[in-house]
C-alpha cells in the first residue's frame, strides 16, 4: 500500500479514495523486494484476470522490476489457468506492456484524471 501511495497519490495526484479500493482482499498481490527487505515495486491480480495497480518506486524505475513483478503476475494467472490478462494502461505504459505481449483495443479514456487504454494478452498453458 505504501508504494500505491507513493506512485499513485502523490506523485500522479489520483485521489487516495480512488487508489484505494475493496478489491485488495481478493486479489493475488506480486512485491518486489531488495537484499536488505525494502519494497520496490508491486502489482496485483485480480479474480476476474485482470492485472492493476502496478508500481514502481521512482528511485527503482528502469532496473527491471516492473518487467519481473508482470511477469509473476501473468504466470500466476497461467497457472489458474486463465485464458487471457487484461489491464488498464496509463498512456505513458502502453510501449511498456506491448513489449510484455499485451495488445491495446479500443479508445484512450480517462480514469482518475490520467489517460488509459485497455490491453489483453493471450495465454497459453
Amino acid at each position: 500500500m505504501a508504494i500505491r501511495h507513493e506512485v499513485f497519490v502523490v506523485e500522479q495526484h489520483v485521489p487516495p479514495e480512488l487508489e484505494m479500493d475493496d478489491h485488495d482482499p481478493h486479489c493475488m498481490h506480486a512485491v518486489a523486494y531488495d537484499e536488505r527487505g525494502r519494497a520496490l515495486g508491486t502489482g496485483r491480480l485480480l479474480p476476474d484476470a485482470h492485472i492493476g495497480r502496478m508500481a514502481v518506486r521512482a528511485d527503482c524505475r528502469g532496473a527491471g522490476i516492473g518487467s519481473m513483478l508482470l511477469a509473476a503476475l501473468v504466470e500466476e494467472a497461467r497457472r489458474r489457468h486463465y485464458m487471457e490478462v487484461v489491464l488498464s494502461a496509463q498512456l505513458h505504459a502502453q510501449d511498456f506492456y506491448a513489449r510484455h505481449g499485451f495488445v491495446p483495443e479500443g479508445s484512450i479514456y480517462m480514469d482518475a484524471g490520467i489517460e488509459h487504454v485497455t490491453m489483453r494478452r493471450a495465454l497459453t498453458a
